[in-house]
């Protein structure tokens, strides 16, 4: 129960944080800020404990602002 409520708090956190401060960020940004928010849910899921969640929100940050980032230079490059 307690890892269900823990899920649903950053899941909650992560869509406030997600939807409310990204008008003006690049896609790089908006691709680490949605990463990490995935990471952090997953990095919970898998290890339980504080150490897990940041880890995974770490991951998250860096693999969604290096896959945006790629993204938008193949975008400007047609």
């Amino acid at each position: 129960m307690e890892r269900k409520r823990t899920f649903m708090l950053c899941l909650l956190i992560s869509s406030i944080v997600f939807f409310s401060a990204c008008a003006g960020m690049t896609p790089t940004q908006k691709g680490a800020v949605g990463g990490a928010a995935v990471g952090a849910v997953a990095g919970q899921i898998i290890g339980g404990n504080t150490a897990g969640t940041l880890i995974g929100a770490g991951v998250g940050a860096l693999g969604g602002a290096l896959l945006n980032d790629a993204i938008d230079k193949n975008k400007q490059g047609q």
